[in-house]
């Protein structure tokens, strides 16, 4: 009866997503692709691409390749399909994706995404024969229209997303779905308490959830969860783009001063910073670069620049790296911009250390493993629920410093890229502590081999 309700209530939202995803195109026009798509209607010819020279068609596997027996029987559906609502998580993604292709060799990848950095993102994991959709909304009319159309042998869902109706559409049509790199903060099950009654249903029809740590796993299974391992983050086993991250090590090298980023910043964090470097002169004699964490601020947060009196230089107006000191108005006030998409590694590589967005205000932070795998030591605010264990560790090793707020954090920053014995140690540390945690794609892809061969639906 309470799923009903909550299913009449998604039917009843459906013209308000609609107008949502109008204004949010004005600014992002890949949310006004195949808008229909979210609803369950598809294209005649929806996955239908031609391999390319060379490539195996993707109902077999590659010439000389070991196929997976029970995988490959006849008549079995070969579409492994991932759900990554957005960029994180399709980066995350993208080490397990490489990992499925050669245990299972004649998969059918289908990515579903919620946001259009994660469809962005996303086209560059596939291959001739795979497909990409928008997830869908979760009504149950939609859902099966949705199974119906790319039936699908196993459904992965990433980090938190899990849909009451989705889940059930998926369990009527016998169809497992696993919860892989799980995570849920102890903030997310507080809220996940108050819709108890659907929430529980959703998590106990998974065929299997894989945590990233105990404590997510132990939040989990209150709800019914079947957890069945704690494999780490997947997080640490992707890799920065080694291009970009040598361009921007390239461009540092060019540059008389230190570079300090504030990663994926959040809304009100930018001001404040800005604020405090207008009324601390000496904050100056270092580079600061801003890099916001949702692209559709990228003109707001350049306002915000300008009206402090900054002067102010894009990473899209760039042509062969950033501007040298002295080549944008007063060098001691320019603030740079890195208003792109897809290259946080070359930012990384660009900078001496990072200030940890979402951390200073209470958004629960972002994540720090991407810094960590480029060298890239951050200092990170009071508000980290959302990666709370990763933060923990990394404080512990060395990679990562707690402050109490900004104030504290433009102190402490300044005094490190000053030191650099001090700062030398730190991106040893992140690197460290980088490779010390990687091992989850492998654990993963094990155990939805198993689950395959288990015949569980």
């Amino acid at each position: 009866m309470m799923r009903r309700l909550y299913s009449l209530l998604m039917w009843l939202l459906q013209p308000a997503l609609r107008r949502k995803l109008a204004r949010r195109g004005l600014q992002e026009p890949g949310y006004l692709d195949a808008v229909e798509e979210r609803f369950g209607y598809y294209s005649v010819s929806m996955g239908a691409i031609d391999p390319a020279p060379g490539h195996p068609k993707p109902d077999q596997p590659p010439r000389g390749a070991a196929s997976h027996t029970k995988w490959a029987s006849v008549g079995a559906s070969n579409t492994v399909w991932l759900h990554a609502v957005s960029l994180g998580e399709t980066r995350a993604a993208a080490s397990l994706v490489a990992a499925l292709r050669q245990r299972l060799p004649c998969m059918r990848l289908l990515l579903t995404h919620g946001t259009a950095t994660g469809r962005a993102e996303g086209a560059k994991l596939l291959r001739p024969g795979d497909m990409q959709t928008w997830q869908p909304w979760d009504t149950p009319a939609t859902v099966a229209r949705f199974l119906a159309h790319f039936r699908p042998r196993l459904g992965i869902l990433m980090e938190t997303e899990i849909w009451p109706n989705l889940a059930a559409g998926c369990a009527h049509a016998g169809v497992p779905l696993v919860l892989a790199n799980a995570r849920l903060s102890e903030k997310s099950c507080r809220q996940t308490r108050r819709l108890a009654w659907l929430a529980r249903p959703a998590y106990a029809s998974l065929a299997a959830v894989w945590a990233q740590t105990q404590d997510d796993a132990r939040r989990l299974a209150a709800f019914g969860a079947h957890v069945q391992g704690v494999f780490g983050n997947l997080k640490f086993d992707a890799t920065p783009d080694a291009v970009q991250l040598a361009k921007g090590r390239a461009w540092h090298a060019q540059l008389a001063r230190p570079v300090i980023m504030f990663a994926s910043s959040r809304e009100g964090e930018e001001e404040a910073l800005l604020r405090l470097l207008a009324a601390e002169p000496a904050a100056l004699a270092v580079q600061w670069l801003i890099v916001p964490r949702h692209p559709q601020r990228f003109d707001a947060v350049a306002a915000l620049v300008q009206a402090q009196g900054f002067a102010l230089s894009r990473r899209s107006l760039w042509l062969d790296g950033p501007p040298v000191d002295g080549s944008v108005g007063d060098a001691q006030r320019s603030i740079w911009l890195g208003d792109s998409l897809g290259e946080m590694a070359l930012y990384f590589g660009l900078s001496d250390v990072a200030l940890l967005g979402g951390s200073f205000e209470p958004l629960g932070g972002q994540n720090l493993i991407e810094a960590a795998a480029c060298g890239c030591p951050v200092l990170m605010g009071p508000h980290t629920f959302n990666f709370s264990e990763a933060a923990e560790l990394a404080g512990a090793a060395g990679a990562a410093v707690r402050v109490a707020d900004l104030a504290q954090a433009l102190s402490s920053v300044l005094l490190l890229v000053r030191d650099a014995p001090q700062l030398q140690a730190a991106r040893q540390a992140a690197d460290a502590f980088a490779n010390a945690h990687r091992g989850a794609t492998g654990r993963t892809v094990e155990a939805i081999v198993q689950l395959l061969d288990s015949g569980v639906s």
